[in-house]
């Protein structure tokens, strides 16, 4: 690739990385997760699956990717030319599509809550500290059916974060995706730093941390680990296509363990700071009964905290600052992945390969949309459109990916293609390369084999 379709400087490469990994699987399943599988015990099994398994699947992304020097399908033609591989590369181009269509979604309505934060719609009718809190919690209920289950109000708010990727992703890599990265990922850590001095001030919060830092291995089974397994490989955007997409833009000397590392480390950071603004918040105010997963947690749970807290437009305007933030540098890297196959494989234009991806991307999007608000016409095998393809690619399409990419990289690659890219054409030692090279081959295939399996038992 030519160097204008690098990135620029190493944070800028750090940042675009970590912002296409930190998204929503970091701020609203991590939670979930946590209090369901025994609190620390849980964040433990995370730390451990994040850095012995996906560290090393990791590398085999970024090694396929910046070996190939191109998107997800081209660098399988690249490396293994004639060979049916590039199947897994368009599989992954697939995959990341469909995520982006209902993930596109999710953005917008995040999009309307910050909008509505701050023009004070979200906290109409609700007087601090008057307000019964059941009558808060239904209003809050009543408020995500209008702002979310309504037919065409979400339209708009999904166009408009559409029109947001397309415009940052005509710029390119460096002038659109690595300046917003730039500029997104510092402002994501100031808010959580904020959430979380204000949270750990509240009333109570030291057991909310309790909670969150006390480990319960009694509540460790099979079914746990394979939880923590699957919430790593989700929050690093494994089996997408985006991690050998960026790899390709990243320049020569780029060394690729300690990249993985910190994208790895900074993830997780994100998950801790979650959970230190979340626990402590609902402990405070009693709704730890509550079950802290997906939409309600994040469009019903965390409203009735920021309802309780004095200037609660401010916190809430805050928060959704936050999870746009993250849900745009999601959205930016998973389009790329489209755009990127365009441009390499037809020879398109940056500009028109963005409007291929985005002007199709409008219609599918308004269907998982709609199926809210129709649910019984917009229905696949029994699911809404949105549920539907969530449930697929994150059961199927991810963990097959992800076990083709380990594969090849570990039997049919070019040989010495991992050494070379760890060790930078032997220009680093890479002490650690037996250790990958084991995981990838031997060891990541199985345990995504038995994610696959646990999901359907």
């Amino acid at each position: 690739m030519a160097s204008n379709t690098e990135f620029g400087s190493k944070i800028g490469l750090i940042a675009a990385t970590v912002g296409s990994a930190v998204g929503l699987g970091n701020i609203w399943r991590f939670p979930a997760e946590t209090q369901t599988n025994g609190g620390a015990a849980f964040l433990l099994l995370y730390v451990l699956c994040l850095l012995i398994l996906g560290v090393p699947v990791m590398l085999a992304e970024f090694s396929l990717g910046r070996a190939g020097r191109s998107d997800a399908v081209g660098a399988f033609r690249a490396l293994s030319p004639g060979k049916p591989w590039y199947l897994a590369g368009a599989m992954s181009v697939l995959t990341s599509y469909l995520i982006l269509c209902f993930y596109i979604v999710v953005a917008g309505w995040t999009l309307e809550y910050l909008w509505e934060s701050i023009s004070g719609g979200l906290f109409a009718g609700i007087e601090h500290g008057v307000t019964p809190l059941a009558e808060v919690r239904s209003l809050f209920a009543a408020r995500m059916d209008e702002y979310i289950c309504t037919p065409w109000r979400p339209l708009l708010f999904t166009f408009g974060m559409i029109a947001i990727n397309a415009g940052i992703l005509v710029c390119g890599v460096q002038k659109g995706i690595e300046n917003l990265s730039n500029v997104l990922m510092p402002l994501l850590f100031v808010i959580l730093v904020v959430l979380c001095f204000i949270t750990l001030s509240l009333p109570d919060a030291s057991e909310g941390v309790k909670y969150f830092l006390n480990p319960d291995f009694s509540k460790i089974t099979p079914r746990t680990v394979i939880s923590a397994l699957g919430q790593a490989f989700f929050s690093l955007s494994l089996g997408m296509g985006i991690l050998i997409t960026y790899a390709a833009y990243y320049p020569a000397d780029t060394r690729l363990g300690r990249t993985s590392v910190t994208v790895s480390l900074l993830s997780l950071l994100v998950a801790v700071l979650m959970g230190l603004i979340i626990f402590p918040a609902v402990k405070s105010f009693g709704l730890d009964n509550e079950p802290l997963e997906g939409a309600t947690l994040v469009f019903v749970t965390l409203p009735e905290v920021f309802a309780n807290l004095p200037y609660p437009a401010l916190w809430s305007a805050l928060f959704f600052l936050l999870l746009l933030v993250a849900a745009l540098t999601s959205t930016i890297s998973i389009a790329e992945v489209s755009v990127a196959m365009l441009r390499d494989r037809l020879n398109m234009r940056r500009s028109t390969a963005v409007i291929a991806v985005t002007v199709p991307l409008m219609l599918f999007s308004a269907v998982c949309s709609l199926s809210f608000s129709v649910p019984d016409t917009l229905q696949l095998f029994g699911q809404t459109v949105f549920n539907f393809l969530d449930t697929v690619t994150t059961n199927v399409f991810i963990p097959l990916v992800s076990i083709a990419v380990c594969v090849y990289i570990g039997w049919f690659a070019p040989k010495g293609l991992l050494r070379r890219q760890l060790s930078n054409d032997g220009r680093l030692h890479s002490p650690f390369y037996p250790v990958v090279l084991f995981v990838i081959r031997y060891v990541a295939p199985v345990l995504i084999a038995l994610v696959m399996i646990f999901n359907y038992l």
